[in-house]
């Protein structure tokens, strides 16, 4: 007999973490990076779909031999060298965080005659990183001309942004409620009338909860559904 303790997907958090997640209306990403095929096919077999991937090869690769109605996301750094991998077929890049990228997302767009949906990310977190956009350089990439006027192979869904990790529940909920402050202020200042942007990604296994009840629409989550990765 299989203890459920051994299996490699838990259908029981699953459940749960969709049925919390559908009362907020917001979507769900399994994180399966480092996840065998098997693993993202025992999640999929329970009704998954949207699945989130760090690297670009391990993306493709997994691409191919799985289901085609899967959502990829890709939720890691991208380089813009590796962008032509995945714009074929990727449904959301999180992450963005430089208008440099986003040309050439709009240029790999336009060579596979599509929009590709992005993310932007806020660096919100006490953490030092070299990753995510302030309030200010934000609002200079939208209000950058060419944005709007040379890019329509690209499209802004959303932003997105991961909290400091840390046990203070209520500095986590600081910055959750910071970046939904920020979302609702893009929204309104120039996304009024587009309906496109409506993806506020923020939340995590460890801090998923706090995120739905501060707005968000999208979390990623992977040990409560995988397992902890194992360590080298």
């Amino acid at each position: 007999m299989v203890n459920s303790l051994d299996m490699p997907v838990s259908s029981e958090g699953f459940q749960t973490i969709k049925a919390a997640l559908e009362a907020r209306h917001a979507t769900l990403v399994a994180v399966s990076k480092t996840k065998p095929v098997a693993d993202i096919q025992l999640l999929y077999d329970l009704g998954q779909r949207d699945f989130g991937e760090n690297y670009v090869q391990e993306l493709v690769e997994k691409q191919a031999l799985l289901p085609k109605d899967i959502r990829w996301h890709f939720i890691g750094h991208l380089q813009s060298n590796k962008v032509k991998y995945i714009a074929p077929f990727v449904h959301l890049i999180h992450g963005v965080d430089s208008m440099k990228l986003l040309q050439t997302i709009h240029r790999q767009g336009a060579a596979n005659q599509r929009r590709i949906p992005v993310l932007l990310q806020v660096h919100i977190a006490q953490e030092e990183t070299k990753f995510g956009l302030d309030a200010m350089e934000l609002r200079q990439i939208l209000q950058d001309p060419i944005l709007e006027n040379e890019m329509d192979h690209v499209q802004i869904s959303g932003l997105m942004g991961m909290a400091s990790f840390s046990d203070d529940r209520a500095l986590v909920r600081g910055e959750f409620r910071k970046l939904k402050m920020l979302f609702d202020e893009v929204k309104n200042d120039f996304f009024y009338h587009d309906d496109s942007f409506r993806i506020l990604s923020m939340g995590m296994s460890a801090d998923y909860s706090i995120a739905l009840e501060e707005g968000s629409t999208m979390v990623r989550i992977g040990s409560l559904l995988f397992g902890s990765r194992k360590k080298d």
